[in-house]
């Protein structure tokens, strides 16, 4: 979409917030990033972009935990590929691709990433 990517801006405002309204739980209910995503003809959803910044920004919350942000959750946007207001289909957000046509469902590599994350309570590369 064209706008900048930088995690360190989620662990400044976890901490942010965290100094200036004392420790209260937060949540991160929202963080995600649209990209180019498409299903080879292997059948394959690749977006090593998406699992690099799954990576950095769940690197982030973790720094600002071990700052002293009490983070309870984070929660990736969005499972599918769906309508967003400002730009309708054309982008995808997903760590699910949904060809829009036959409502097919492809798990994306970040998917599978992310559910290696969750199994494993831990990010590994």
């Amino acid at each position: 979409m064209g706008w900048p990517i930088d995690a360190t801006g989620l662990r400044d405002l976890l901490l942010r917030i965290h100094r200036d309204y004392g420790p209260i739980p937060m949540a991160v209910t929202e963080n995600g990033a649209a990209f180019e995503d498409y299903v080879g003809p292997d059948g394959q959803a690749r977006d090593p972009r998406r699992v690099a910044y799954l990576r950095d920004h769940l690197a982030a919350v973790h720094d600002a935990i071990e700052a002293g942000a009490d983070v309870r959750g984070y929660f990736y946007w969005s499972l599918l590929d769906n309508f967003e207001w400002s730009y309708g289909y054309s982008k995808r957000f997903g760590i699910v691709y949904v060809d829009f046509a036959t409502q097919r469902r492809t798990v994306k590599a970040s998917g599978r990433w992310y559910a290696g994350v969750i199994a494993a309570n831990a990010v590994h590369g």
